[in-house]
């Protein structure tokens, strides 16, 4: 009886991690917070890595990752972390400019390619060139789903789905802390 209880309800967890996600990316809550985070400003001063010109791939291990960036970026960049949905200062931002790794400046996205998915992050159909990002399979949560990464610096950013706009039909689902927005002049 013990054992059969055990294997229900370890069965039902990928199922309920599932459906929270889907609830989340179907509520809609309003959160205007688009201040930039003086965390993150003072961030680039101590960071050497951090170029917003340079495109060499990074080969940087996460204990040196650990001191140049700050606990908040460092929790989703390098240990995969996800912020609450509606919680991050660009899920329903809308200005002009540019999307870059907030761990090491790589150039990711432009803001034409953002659009309003109502799932609670910033999302957008392309990256502003190919090597911006790379891919990794994920497995966790019971899901098999597509990680994306910084072509740089391998930081986590967040997902890609394939429920996106023309005229990709991709969905990259990003982590507002892993972003620096940069608006055109």
């Amino acid at each position: 009886m013990i054992n059969t209880t055990h294997q229900s309800i370890m069965k039902t967890i990928p199922i309920i991690l599932f459906t929270m996600t889907i609830m989340s990316c179907q509520s809609k809550q309003n959160n205007s917070n688009t201040t930039m985070s003086s965390e993150k400003d003072t961030q680039h001063h101590i960071n050497p890595y951090y170029s917003r010109t340079d495109t060499t791939v990074l080969n940087i291990p996460d204990s040196e990752w650990k001191k140049v960036l700050p606990d908040s970026i460092y929790e989703v960049a390098r240990n995969k972390a996800t912020e609450r949905a509606f919680s991050g200062k660009y899920w329903d931002f809308e200005g002009l400019g540019t999307y870059y790794c907030a761990a090491c400046g790589n150039a990711l996205f432009r803001s034409d390619s953002k659009f309003a998915s109502t799932c609670g992050w910033p999302s957008f159909f392309q990256t502003l060139r190919k090597s911006s990002t790379v891919y990794k399979t994920d497995n966790t949560y019971g899901m098999s789903r597509t990680e994306v990464l910084c072509g740089r610096c391998s930081a986590h950013l967040g997902h890609i789905f394939e429920d996106g706009p023309p005229p990709t039909g991709k969905r990259y689902c990003m982590n507002s802390i892993v972003l620096d927005f940069v608006p055109d002049k």
